[in-house]
């Protein structure tokens, strides 16, 4: 099970700097199909926008189904203030106390992306007494846009105004001691460690036992991503990110296997054959609860599927925040997948 680390790389600074937020995802979804295209794998996708990347198995009769998501957390512009600046509303579970002072872009409706900057509305501690401790909340947030606007006018002769999108900076850092520090790993890293398997398969000439399908999802942060799934999937192991923190014994290097979270356990025998398997390979890896988590599996058995599922994914430190794994946990999770497609 070698891993080809710097496919894995390469592909997750392309398509983290590529912007996605929920509902604005066709780019980084173009990006993947030309990825997987190019290892000759046929990419279909539904109505709802999600591509669905199949591997040929040894027997196709049963399908293994491989949800990951590339949407992303964000913004849209709800409204132009008097002043020029935008106000926002959320897309996804934003903390807006990580977000103050980063830079950001408006992408509009008529295709322009324009720069700015994510502030509070109380942006300078020589002119607001409440600079300091106001709270970082979506109502007192704004973006500041980088061209020279004065009021509302201004910022419509831009052709920005409600709807557009908005998208943070993510800031991907790889470093010497191999920790990749970045925006939105929830879920990209997860779609990497997905995606390395078909470069695994194509440059190993194998096979997995039972056909797969990578459904890349395109809603999960709203919670509806993976609401429906081609029919002839049996079961489900999503590739999500693992969460680290509190009494949770998952670190930024191991394979974090979800037991249980907000939505219910997952299901047993597979769950135990996971758990199985990274003890057979000695993988780093930690069997966790996470207390406020749903993912694309989530949303599939709650939008009435009969399949059965399961729950992966590297650890991630900080999440929804400036986000960190390594290319260990990355590893680990690619390993324990391969081991259980094949094994």
């Amino acid at each position: 099970m070698e891993i080809n680390k710097e496919f894995a790389l390469r592909l997750l600074k392309e398509i983290v700097e590529i912007p996605s937020p929920t509902g604005y995802t066709k780019n980084v979804m173009l990006h993947i199909e030309k990825a997987a295209g190019e290892y000759g794998y046929k990419v279909s996708s539904n109505k709802k926008g999600n591509r669905i990347i199949e591997i040929e198995g040894e027997d196709n009769s049963y399908c293994i189904g491989i949800p990951v998501h590339v949407d992303t957390l964000g913004a849209m512009v709800r409204s132009v203030n008097t002043d020029g600046t935008l106000k926002i509303t959320s897309i996804g579970g934003n903390m807006y106390s990580t977000l103050d002072g980063e830079y950001c872009k408006i992408h509009t409706r008529s295709g322009k992306t324009y720069t700015g900057t994510m502030l509070s509305t109380s942006p300078a501690v020589h002119v607001y007494t409440d600079a300091k401790t106001k709270e970082r909340t979506e109502e007192n947030m704004m973006v500041r846009i980088d061209e020279v606007v004065k009021d509302k006018e201004d910022v419509t002769k831009l052709e920005i105004g409600a709807g557009d999108f908005i998208s943070i900076e993510p800031k991907f850092t790889v470093t010497p001691s191999g920790y990749i520090k970045s925006r939105y790993l929830d879920d990209k890293a997860g779609t990497v460690c997905a995606l390395s398997l078909m470069e695994m398969f194509k440059r190993t000439g194998s096979k997995p036992k039972h056909k797969v399908k990578i459904i890349v999802s395109s809603y999960e942060e709203v919670g509806y991503g993976c609401s429906s799934i081609p029919d002839d999937i049996d079961e489900l192991v999503g590739i999500d990110m693992g969460c680290i923190g509190l009494d949770l014994s998952c670190t930024e290097q191991d394979v974090s296997i979800c037991a249980k979270d907000s939505s219910g356990p997952y299901d047993y025998d597979i769950t135990n054959k996971l758990i199985e398997l990274a003890k057979k390979h000695k993988l780093n890896y930690a069997v966790d609860i996470y207390p406020m988590y749903s993912s694309d599996v989530s949303a599939s058995l709650k939008g009435g599927n009969d399949i059965k599922g399961a729950l992966i994914g590297p650890g991630v430190h900080a999440s929804h925040g400036m986000e960190r794994t390594h290319t260990d946990g990355i590893s680990n999770t690619i390993k324990l997948m391969y081991a259980y497609l094949t094994e």
